[in-house]
């Protein structure tokens, strides 16, 4: 029996390696920014409100995937105290040419919210998908926005990662 992987599946540790080296960061550029200190559930509801309002710049209609952030390590920390806390989610829209005017509307609209495009064009693949990739150092959190608008149906993905929080003293980062 053969098993197919979703692109979700496949997408989410390209997304991972692609987000933890972005120009998010200080002059080490293996270094992940301070998100500050937070619980696991307070990161969890900012990202959540980081992602909403990437939704609503998309300005078109369409159905957004019911994902939930989920809480990752942040590399050379502590596992107890620091983490990140990623979000994907993925937006089908309503007519495939849709998808080409939320890129558009991300592209133009992130930078007037302080993102940066950091990345934007074609990937490598046969599909040619469009990628954009936006940092907000005010909010320490990156996207990535992958536009499949030869999928069936089109899809874009979206994964929204922090920088690494501290969790308040006293208290263990919560896995979720």
């Amino acid at each position: 029996m053969k098993n197919k992987l979703s692109a979700p599946a496949l997408i989410v540790p390209l997304i991972i390696t692609t987000l933890t080296g972005c120009s998010m960061t200080d002059d080490n550029s293996d270094a992940i920014p301070s998100a500050g200190t937070a619980t696991s559930r307070e990161a969890s509801d900012a990202m959540e409100k980081v992602s909403s309002g990437i939704y609503d710049l998309l300005g078109i209609k369409g159905k957004a995937s019911d994902s939930r952030p989920t809480v990752l390590d942040c590399p050379g920390k502590d596992k107890k105290t620091y983490f990140r806390i990623l979000h994907p989610w993925s937006f089908v829209p309503a007519s495939a040419s849709d998808l080409d005017v939320a890129m558009e509307r991300l592209k133009t609209e992130l930078p007037k919210d302080g993102w940066e495009i950091v990345d934007y064009g074609p990937d490598t693949s046969k599909n040619k998908n469009i990628n954009l990739t936006a940092d907000n150092d005010r909010k320490k959190v990156s996207v990535k926005a992958i536009a499949m608008a030869k999928d069936e149906p089109p899809l874009l993905t979206l994964d929204i990662i922090s920088g690494c929080y501290k969790v308040p003293e006293g208290q263990e980062v919560e896995r979720f």
